[in-house]
């Protein structure tokens, strides 16, 4: 193997560039030529890369996105689109892939495994962290963060006014973002999609909070959650529906925010720094050891390596032991 092809994909992660950084350094290193593709598989099918040094990836570690760029590829959804990327790959002579990327990115690197036998390992990175057979995906510490950070400032606001705000933040289908960093705000309610709940219990907990003297409420929400409530308008927020609710019922002022895409940005963490320098090393070292269709882990601590396949056929389940624990300190 001469070469080692890098690119990332999907949504975007605080810690895609140390990963790069890694993979490349890692690599040349090794004395092997790495190709970084720019926006994800667009840049593969379309012929868009770089060539990549030790110089080319210096000054990046503390950037936040990706110097690769990223986007989504719908001719790479089909079958054709992958066999022109595998095409790609063979006229540059790469002898393997490293993508860097979410569910949907890391099953476009094994099916490109699968269908043409091109060796792939990818490296978990969104911020949902929602990828199985991983504690840790790069980007969430670092978006847990910037949450956490407008937590405390909201409830600085919300204490002052005397206000109930309901605070809605990323997690289409996952709620670990809200799950951990509600927990870690003091939120009195936490609403995810894997649990349903009823608007009835959220004013239930308000009025406890106003009956013990509590001049606020922080009410953290998944943008996934509450689906039932939406009905066919899937696009509604589930903060301003349930910003309204609490609005009507006990007429108190109530603010919702929503977070959007601030949460993706901004400079990683020292341990999202860590743990993606640490996972894009391993995977230049599976390359070079002849191994495919792996998917680089933090488990306990530990840097190790799992089957993509099990790891995107597997669900990842809520902690429930962390889910009740910060249910029961709202009380």
């Amino acid at each position: 193997m001469k070469k080692i092809g890098v690119l990332t994909s999907g949504g975007d992660a605080p810690g895609m560039n140390p990963a790069i950084r890694s993979v490349v350094r890692t690599a040349v290193y090794r004395n092997k030529e790495v190709i970084g593709f720019y926006n994800g598989f667009s840049g593969l099918l379309d012929g868009n890369y770089t060539e990549m040094n030790r110089r080319s990836v210096g000054d990046i570690i503390h950037r936040g996105g990706t110097i690769l760029r990223t986007a989504r590829c719908r001719e790479f959804e089909t079958k054709e689109g992958r066999e022109k990327a595998y095409k790609k790959i063979e006229k540059l002579d790469i002898g393997g892939l490293i993508i860097i990327g979410g569910n949907g990115s890391l099953t476009g690197g094994k099916l490109l495994n699968e269908e043409f036998g091109i060796p792939v390992i990818g490296i978990p990175a969104t911020i949902d962290n929602d990828l199985a057979m991983t504690e840790f995906c790069i980007g969430f510490d670092t978006a847990m963060n910037t949450v956490l950070d407008a937590l405390n400032k909201i409830r600085d606001t919300a204490t002052s006014h005397e206000r109930t705000f309901v605070v809605e933040i990323m997690g289409r289908d996952a709620g670990y973002l809200a799950l951990y960093t509600g927990m870690a705000g003091g939120a009195e309610s936490i609403l995810i999609p894997e649990i349903e709940f009823r608007l009835d219990d959220i004013i239930n907990n308000c009025k406890a909070g106003f009956e013990r003297g509590k001049l606020h409420n922080i009410i953290v929400v998944a943008e996934g959650a509450g689906k039932e409530l939406k009905g066919d308008k899937n696009s509604r927020n589930i903060g301003n529906i349930i910003g309204n609710h609490i609005r009507n019922e006990l007429s108190v002022e109530t603010r919702v925010t929503i977070l959007g895409h601030l949460q993706r940005g901004g400079s990683p963490t020292a341990r999202d720094r860590i743990i993606s320098t640490q996972m894009g090393s391993k995977a230049v070292d599976l390359l070079l050891d002849g191994e495919e269709s792996r998917m680089v882990s933090c488990q306990a601590n530990n840097i190790v390596d799992v089957s993509l396949d099990k790891a995107l056929n597997k669900e990842k389940s809520i902690d429930m032991d962390i889910y009740n624990l910060a249910r029961i300190l709202s009380l």
